[in-house]
């Protein structure tokens, strides 16, 4: 088994994990919350471990531009309801610029920032070394719960694992641990 959340000392450290929180929207509203729902473990686990949480989440297909139509804005005010506290969410077509940097360095044990679509950058899909090295140089630890995601190759799934200490979050073990069960002891007819 893969080496989760559990299995790495978190406290006072700052832990950037890629969710899933392409979540359906309608006139800017979401009209389905369950992807951000399912990653509320490993993020309550992270802030009650003392951890400084930095989120990260593609939404939609904006194909390398900064579209706002796909901005990540919602997601923020939804997990700021889940969690009741403030989340920091600064928009920037750069995804990471100096703000985010600042802001990431001085989170303190227990904050949340939530970048914007990591999508708004081309280099995303491609994997590019660029965009990694900028995600990673916003943490300590890396964290992948994002299961729809998990087997593509761009800076925020894979990338980032070069730079960083990287491990599963608990959505992502659930999963594993499933198919796991579903191959090795499929049920029976």
């Amino acid at each position: 088994m893969k080496k989760t959340v559990r299995d790495i000392e978190v406290s006072g450290r700052t832990v950037i994990v890629r969710c899933d929180f392409n979540v359906p929207m309608q006139d800017g509203a979401i009209t389905d919350d369950i992807r951000i729902t399912s990653a509320m473990p490993t993020i309550k686990y992270l802030i009650e471990k003392g951890a400084k949480v930095i989120l990260m989440s593609h939404l939609g297909r904006p194909e390398g531009t900064a579209d706002m139509k796909y901005t990540l804005n919602p997601v923020a005010e939804r997990l700021g309801q889940l969690l009741n506290k403030d989340i920091c969410f600064i928009s920037t077509p750069e995804v990471v610029n100096e703000e985010v940097k600042e802001k990431a360095g001085s989170l303190k044990a227990g904050e949340v920032m939530l970048l914007e679509n990591v999508r708004f950058r081309k280099e995303e899909t491609k994997n590019g070394t660029e965009f990694s090295n900028e995600l990673a140089g916003l943490a300590d630890i890396f964290v992948n719960d994002a299961f729809g995601t998990a087997h593509r190759a761009h800076s925020s799934t894979a990338g980032i694992a070069d730079y960083l200490p990287a491990v599963s979050g608990f959505l992502i073990e659930k999963e594993v641990q499933f198919l796991g069960n579903a191959v090795e002891n499929p049920e029976r007819p």
